[in-house]
């Protein structure tokens, strides 16, 4: 065999291995590498996910979570595939929310306030307003229903009306009820990873009242999922946000107590807290008696009999 018939048979296996790797796919990606594969600015990406409209997998390596390449492959399939993607995530504030349901600004805002309108995200300005987004496509479905009609044009019913004037606003809880939903979808059906998502938007005082136990309290907070950032840690933003994800309301309170309640004794039941082992007390050594502890007692009993028969 000539040397040009081994350099080529060399080349021509090299190649291939080339080929082999440029087309075999990981089987997952990343969260940045994932958005650039289907079109989406990472803002966009995760809201996509928090919507349930990617799924992702936990990372074997404990990196954060992952989307596999299948789920990549079953977005890029969708019909209208990336326009109906991305706009099924377009997210909108009050002016342009108006625009779209073509609705003043000020009956937008009364209709969020009552909680006809979710906000699907929120964030807090430079001037320490909180800023709400929407869906634009919820937004335009609304408008659509012929059953809105009535809130859409003329006066607000009365009723609703008195709830606005003594301060009504359930958007704070609107966006708490949709972000547990997230956290749930996120917990991967483990136990205490759903119980802590709920527990995340209670007051911790609240969760000491229901999870009496120091040990599983501690497991509950190895599970807490990390709360979105706004702001750095303890600036104002940062604390009205919390305010923003925590529970107010005395009757939310009342069934999150009761779903954390029964969620931690389901998990229970499942996979106990673990707690450190006890360890057992070590036995003292037996000491041996000294021979002149060993006499003591034979010489008090042979001192009783004397006496004994002295008397007798």
């Amino acid at each position: 065999m000539s040397g040009n018939t081994i350099t080529h048979k060399i080349t021509a296996t090299a190649e291939q291995i080339g080929t082999t790797r440029g087309t075999t796919h990981d089987p997952s990606l990343a969260p940045n590498r994932a958005a650039r594969e289907l079109g989406l600015r990472r803002n966009e990406f995760d809201l996509a996910v928090h919507l349930g409209r990617i799924r992702t997998v936990p990372d074997e390596g404990g990196g954060g979570r992952r989307v596999a390449r299948d789920e990549i492959e079953r977005i890029r399939a969708g019909e209208g595939f990336p326009e109906a993607l991305r706009d099924s995530v377009r997210a909108v504030g009050t002016m342009e929310g108006a625009a779209i349901m073509e609705v003043p600004r000020a009956r937008f805002t009364r209709l969020a306030r009552l909680g006809l309108l979710v906000p699907v995200k929120f964030y807090v300005n430079r001037y320490r307003a909180v800023v709400w987004l929407y869906l634009a496509d919820e937004l335009r479905q609304f408008a659509a229903d012929e059953r809105n009609a009535a809130l859409l044009k003329g006066r607000t019913p009365e009723g609703l009306r008195d709830q606005l004037t003594e301060g009504l606003d359930l958007r704070p809880r609107n966006w708490r009820g949709r972000h547990l939903g997230f956290l749930l979808r996120q917990a991967d059906d483990d136990p205490w990873a759903r119980a802590a998502a709920v527990a995340s938007v209670l007051d911790p005082v609240e969760v000491s009242a229901v999870v009496r136990d120091p040990y599983e309290r501690s497991y509950l907070h190895r599970f807490r999922p990390v709360p979105p950032a706004h702001g750095s840690p303890g600036s104002p933003a940062a604390q009205l946000a919390e305010e923003i994800m925590t529970a107010a309301d005395p009757d939310e309170i009342d069934w999150l107590r009761t779903d954390l309640a029964g969620a931690v004794e389901a998990a229970r039941g499942q996979r106990p807290a673990p707690r450190p082992a006890l360890r057992p007390l070590p036995t003292p050594p037996v000491r041996e008696a000294t021979p002149h502890e060993a006499e003591e007692p034979g010489r008090f009993r042979g001192l009783l009999g004397r006496l004994w028969r002295r008397d007798s």
